[in-house]
């Protein structure tokens, strides 16, 4: 029931996410207000998913867990009166094709990615569910490719995918979203599992984290962006993340959350502010409009499929560190049932969830390497006055005014 349920959200939900970020690709063209849309939407985007553990910790404890399926429908309602208010309907002016062979070699591979990491933590690396799977996706993915250099109407046109920014932000958003699950995953884990917090708790810890993310994402959307570009927020916001991480690797059994907690989740949250938003920002700048659907989807895809598969990797990863840190202390059965061989496992737990932020660590550098490789020096508007032969600094001419 709930994976039909799921699955037909997601369906509802591809339709839902590319559209909103449609909306503001179309409707905010002038630099200042771009930076202030995208900068709202940024913190909105990264702050939903920390705000939804504090809403779902007050539900789940005060109500009970199907509360956090049912407040959907009240978000819904808002949505729909709004919609019905405040948009106008528009169409486009030629009639798009659906390219059904790509969205099967994609979709395809995206599973087999997601299962075949999943399977590993139940399984091994080395089980033909695991590897078999990994390799169909990355087959699969590999056809997509291809057949996008030659389908009449592409899924995902490479006009827009090879833009040196726009390949830089989409790469930015899936590590981003790979790094974020997996610390609202492994921290949510050890909050409530080992130091024992309630789940409304538990989501107020998270509440420093938000308040970062919200505020650098309008830092860098509204007044750095304009003036530096993307290349130096993602690159310093991911290696912000990346230290933020390192530095949650060294809680324990019976850390404390002031000391050892609370800093690296501001410190994360300010990476995660600085560089996803501007990404956002990026992956839809200078796309043609009938192209905005495309870029937007791309963005939203890629933070969902950086979510999926860094949960599922990260996870397979720390429960194999779980399991070898108890092997490798060779204790009987009888031990571990008792009060000391709880503190083991809990211990053995919590050395997989530092294993799982060490790799989230490496995640965060080596997307802050890359990314910041690809993208481009200086302001996206001075970079696209350099592209098509106009000066930085001269205004271009209007051509609806006549010469």
């Amino acid at each position: 029931m709930l994976v039909t349920a799921r699955a037909c959200q997601g369906a509802f939900g591809a339709l839902l996410a590319p559209a909103a970020l449609s909306l503001l690709t179309t409707t905010f063209s002038k630099p200042d207000e771009r930076g202030k849309a995208f900068g709202v939407y940024g913190a909105i985007a990264g702050g939903g998913g920390l705000v939804g553990l504090l809403l779902g910790g007050v539900l789940t404890e005060y109500l009970n867990w199907r509360w956090c399926l049912y407040v959907n429908l009240v978000f819904a309602s808002i949505a729909v009166v709004g919609s019905h208010m405040f948009l106008t309907n528009s169409r486009a002016a030629a009639k798009a094709r659906l390219d059904f062979f790509g969205v099967v070699t994609v979709s395809g591979s995206m599973f087999c990615l997601v299962y075949g990491f999943s399977n590993a933590a139940s399984h091994n690396w080395h089980t033909p569910s695991t590897w078999g799977f990994l390799a169909a996706g990355v087959i699969l993915l590999v056809i997509f490719a291809w057949w996008q250099t030659r389908a009449a109407n592409p899924l995902l046109p490479l006009r827009v995918l090879l833009d040196r920014n726009r390949g830089g932000a989409y790469l930015t958003v899936l590590i981003a979203g790979a790094g974020m699950f997996g610390i609202f995953l492994f921290l949510t884990y050890y909050l409530q599992t080992i130091l024992g917090y309630s789940p409304v708790v538990t989501g107020l810890a998270f509440l420093p984290t938000i308040a970062m993310v919200m505020l650098f994402s309008q830092v860098a959307n509204v007044i750095l962006m304009p003036r530096i570009g993307p290349k130096l927020l993602v690159g310093v916001g991911l290696l912000l993340a990346a230290a933020g991480m390192m530095w949650l690797t060294q809680i324990g059994v019976h850390s404390n959350y002031a000391s050892a907690i609370l800093g690296p989740l501001l410190v994360t949250g300010a990476g995660i502010g600085l560089s996803l938003p501007p990404s956002m920002n990026t992956g839809t700048f200078g796309v043609a409009p009938q192209d905005a659907g495309v870029a937007s989807a791309t963005l939203n895809v890629g933070q969902q499929l950086g979510g999926s598969i860094g949960t599922a990797l990260l996870n397979t990863i720390a429960t194999s560190a779980t399991a070898s840190y108890l092997v490798g202390l060779h204790l009987p059965a009888a031990i571990l049932a008792s009060p000391r061989g709880r503190l083991v496992l809990a211990a053995a737990a919590v050395h997989g969830y530092t294993t799982a932020f060490w790799w989230t660590a490496g995640i965060f550098a080596g997307g802050a390497v890359v990314c910041g490789s690809l993208l481009r020096w200086g302001p996206l508007a001075r970079q696209t006055e350099t592209q098509i032969g106009v000066p930085a600094g001269q205004p271009q001419a209007d051509p609806s005014v006549p010469a």
